[in-house]
Formats: C-alpha cells, structure tokens, sequence
C-alpha cells in the first residue's frame, strides 16, 4: 500500500526517484500514464494490468468512456525502474503535468501520484477548505 507525501526532484535527463519504500513493490517495472487533475499515475505492472483489463472491457459506445480510456490508455508508457530506482519521465507526459525539477510524490493507495510541487500545494490548499464537505460525501458512502 502507497501512502505518504514525499519531495524529488525530476534530473536533467527525465529521471524520477521512487520512494526508497516502495521500490520492492514494483519489481523492477512500471506503468507512467496521465493521472487526473493534471498529475502523474505511476502504477506497478499487476496493478496496471488489472486496470488496464477494466478500462479495456468498458463500453465503447459513450464518448466519456472513450475519452477516458484513450487519456488512460494512450497516455501509458510501461518503463524500467533502473538500478538507483528512478523511472523515465516522457517529454510529453512532463509537459501534461507541468512538471518542472521540484515534484511531490504521493502515494495513494495502490499507485504513486507525481505534481510538480507548487500545484500540489495550490491542490492540498483548495482540498483543505472543503475538509468538511468532503467529509460529509464520504459519510453519504459510508465510508467516514
């Protein structure tokens, strides 16, 4: 399980650090797709394919289906993680992201989120104001 926030910076050459704790969980391997809110989803490879069966099996006939899928899908690139665990970050999923050197790492259950660091303060700042509406929604869920 992914849980935390953590700083790293993106290197000259596109590189990004996995957390030291969870490197093992990957196995070497990962999936860098185009997560929402413009961020990063970093998935391990069983994880991906779990949802990637999902996202493959919905029905083509909805144009939202479709355009989600293809954000997924499409966006994906499957990459090594190298001997000091840092993956490749794509040209153009950095530009998606917007991401520049400085970045937050944050795990999220069963996948990493990367934000270039000033949006994920702006986020974790509007997120905090509505502390109580959501945790209203998540009590409607039965979940808090």
């Amino acid at each position: 399980m992914f849980i935390g926030e953590y700083s790293h910076n993106v290197d000259p050459k596109k590189r990004l650090a996995i957390p030291v704790k969870f490197r093992n969980d990957f196995g070497g391997k990962a999936v860098v797709t185009r997560g929402l809110d413009k961020c990063l989803f970093i998935y391990p490879m069983k994880t991906w394919e779990e949802l990637s069966g999902k996202l493959g099996s919905l029905p083509m006939g909805e144009s939202g289906t479709r355009s989600f899928v293809r954000l997924m899908l499409a966006g994906a690139v499957d990459t090594d993680i190298d001997k000091l665990g840092r993956v490749l970050i794509p040209d153009y999923l950095k530009v998606y992201a917007g991401l520049k050197k400085e970045v937050v790492i944050a795990g999220l259950y069963n996948r990493l989120e990367v934000w270039d660091s000033v949006k994920w303060a702006q986020y974790k700042k509007e997120a905090e104001k509505n502390t109580d509406d959501i945790a209203e929604q998540l009590g409607k869920l039965g979940i808090y």
